[in-house]
C-alpha cells in the first residue's frame, strides 16, 4: 500500500523534530548549572527541589571555573566531531551516523544526574561526549538533502534545521518549571527520554536515499530522481577531495560569514538569559518565557524567508547566487546594527522588541550561506564535508562568543560593558558578511565530482584485465 503522506515531508519532520530533541538536550544543562553548583553565599538553590549540587561551599571564583568548564566543555568536543562527522557519514549514511549520535547524547543526558552525584569531572566527561556526538548530526544531515530534495524545494526544506529554534524556545521555560516543580534531574531524564523516543521513529522511518525507502510511492521517487540536480552521483563510495575544499574560497567564505552569524547568534542563546536578568532585572520564571520566546518565533521566521527564497528561485527574479546573499545579508547586516542599539535603548519594551526582531532575521541564514553549502557541492560524500569544514571553523565562535562576553563584562549589571559586547557583535556580523559578498557563489564547484575510491581503482583494473583475457581466448 502506498503511503499518503510524501516520504519528504516524514523526512522534514525527522529533521526538524531531530535538530529540536538534540537542542533541547545540548541547552538544558545552561538552567539546571543553577541548582546543580553554588557557593556558599549562594541563595539560588534555596527553593530548589532535589539532590545537593555537585559542588557546596567553593568560593566564587571555583564556582565559576566549574560553570565555564562544564558549559565549554560541551562546545570544545562540538567543533572537533565536524570533520569526524564528515568521514563517517560519507562511510556509514546519514541514517546510521545521525541515528547514533542522538542516541549517544541521549543516553549521556539520562545519565548525567549520577553522573552529578558521584564528581563534577564525571559531568564534563559526559557533556564531552555530548559535544562530539552532537557535531557528527550537522555533516551527517546535510549529506541527505542533495539527495532527496530538489533544487526549487531545498530553501524550504532548511528550514527543518530551524527545529533547533523550538528545542531552544522550550527548553527555558521548561527547565524553569521543573526545576521548581521537580528537581534537576528530572530536565536531563525529560530530554534524555524525548531523545530516546525519537531515536526509534528515526530507526524505523528514515533511509538515505529515495530508492532505499520501501514505501515511497513510485509517482515520488520519479519527480525526485528527475528534478535533484544531475551533479548527484548515486550513492556509492567516493573519494572527498578535501585538498580542493581547502583551497575554495566559496567554502571560505561560508564558513567566515556564518562565523560572525554564529557569534552574535550565541550572545542571544549563552548571554541573553543573564543580560536580562541582571540588567533588566526579571525575574527566573519572567527571564525563562522572554529568553525562550524569540528562538520560537525564529522557527516561523525561517520557514517564511525559506519559502520566499525558493519562490524567489521558482519564478527566477533572482539568481541562485544572488538569492543566497541576499538572505545571508538579512541574517547579519540587520542583526548586526540592531543588537548595536540594543546598547543604546533605555525603553524596555521598546529594547524587547529589538531583541526579538534581531534574533528572527538571524534565521534568514538558512535560505542564505547554510543551503549556499548543498549548491555548491551537491554529491552525497561532498556536502558533508564541506559542512564539516564549515562548521570546524565557524562552530568556534559558539565558544569564542561567549568567552568574549565574560571577557569583556566583568560586571554583570553594569550596561556600559554589555554595550561593548554589543558593538563588538555588529562589528563581527556585518564584517564577515562582507568576505561572503566578494567571494560567495551558488555554483557547483569543479572538484564535486565523483572521484573513485583506491578500491575502486583496483576493482577497475581487474575487470579491464578480464576483459583483456576474455578477447585474447575469444580470438
Amino acid at each position: 500500500m502506498n503511503d499518503k503522506i510524501p516520504a519528504r515531508l516524514v523526512l522534514y519532520f525527522l529533521s526538524w523534530s531531530g535538530f529540536l530533541v538534540s537542542f533541547m538536550m545540548r541547552n538544558d544543562m545552561n538552567f539546571a548549572l543553577v541548582a546543580m553548583i553554588s557557593n556558599d553565599n549562594s541563595t539560588h538553590n534555596q527553593s530548589i527541589i532535589g539532590p545537593q549540587p555537585v559542588l557546596v561551599g567553593g568560593t566564587e571564583d571555583q564556582t565559576s571555573i566549574v560553570k565555564s568548564v562544564i558549559i565549554s566543555s560541551f562546545y570544545w568536543c562540538y567543533v572537533l566531531s565536524q570533520v569526524a562527522g564528515g568521514v563517517a557519514t560519507e562511510m556509514f549514511g546519514t541514517k546510521c551516523v545521525f541515528g547514533w549520535s542522538q542516541l549517544a547524547t541521549a543516553l549521556c543526558s539520562v545519565l548525567m544526574p549520577l553522573a552529578a552525584q558521584l564528581h563534577y569531572i564525571a559531568v564534563i566527561v559526559l557533556r564531552s561526549i555530548q559535544g562530539f556526538a552532537s557535531g557528527l548530526t550537522w555533516p551527517a544531515m546535510y549529506a541527505i538533502v542533495g539527495y532527496w530534495i530538489p533544487l526549487t524545494e531545498r530553501s524550504r526544506f532548511m528550514s527543518s534545521f530551524q527545529g533547533f529554534s523550538i528545542g531552544i524556545g522550550l527548553t527555558y521555560p521548561l527547565c524553569g518549571f521543573i526545576l521548581s516543580e521537580f528537581g534537576w534531574p528530572y530536565i536531563f531524564y525529560t530530554t534524555g527520554t524525548l531523545g530516546i523516543g525519537w531515536c526509534l521513529l528515526w530507526y524505523f522511518l528514515a533511509y538515505n536515499t529515495p530508492r532505499e525507502h520501501p514505501r515511497i510511492t513510485k509517482k515520488e521517487l520519479n519527480y525526485i530522481e528527475l528534478n535533484v540536480s544531475n551533479e548527484v552521483k548515486k550513492f556509492n563510495r567516493v573519494k572527498v577531495p578535501w585538498l580542493q575544499i581547502f583551497r575554495s574560497l566559496p567554502a571560505w567564505a561560508i564558513a567566515i560569514t556564518t562565523f560572525g552569524r554564529i557569534f552574535i547568534h550565541y550572545i542571544f542563546i549563552v548571554n541573553g538569559p543573564t543580560f536580562m536578568g541582571n540588567v533588566l532585572k526579571f525575574n527566573f520564571e519572567t527571564n525563562g518565557f522572554l529568553s525562550g520566546m524569540p528562538f520560537i518565533g525564529s522557527y516561523i521566521s525561517s520557514v517564511f524567508f525559506c519559502y520566499v527564497a525558493d519562490k524567489l528561485l521558482l519564478y527566477k527574479v533572482l539568481r541562485l547566487t544572488n538569492v543566497r546573499k541576499v538572505f545571508t545579508a538579512l541574517s547579519q547586516i540587520i542583526p548586526g546594527i540592531l543588537i548595536y542599539c540594543i546598547g543604546h535603548i533605555d525603553n524596555v519594551h521598546i529594547l524587547l522588541t529589538v531583541w526579538f526582531i534581531a534574533v528572527i532575521f538571524i534565521t534568514a541564514s538558512y535560505a542564505g550561506a547554510m543551503a549556499n553549502i548543498i549548491d555548491i557541492a551537491p554529491n552525497y560524500g561532498h556536502s558533508a564535508a564541506v559542512l564539516a569544514f564549515c562548521q570546524t571553523i565557524h562552530m568556534s565562535a559558539s565558544f569564542i562568543s561567549p568567552l568574549t562576553a565574560g571577557f569583556i563584562v566583568t560586571q554583570e549589571d553594569s550596561i556600559e560593558q554589555w554595550r561593548n559586547v554589543f558593538q563588538v557583535s555588529a562589528i563581527i556580523s556585518i564584517c564577515t558578511y562582507g568576505f561572503y559578498q566578494i567571494f560567495g557563489t551558488a555554483e557547483i564547484q569543479t572538484w564535486n565530482k565523483e572521484t573513485p575510491t583506491d578500491a575502486d581503482l583496483r576493482e577497475g583494473k581487474i575487470l579491464s584485465k578480464a576483459k583483456e583475457n576474455k578477447s585474447i581466448d575469444e580470438n
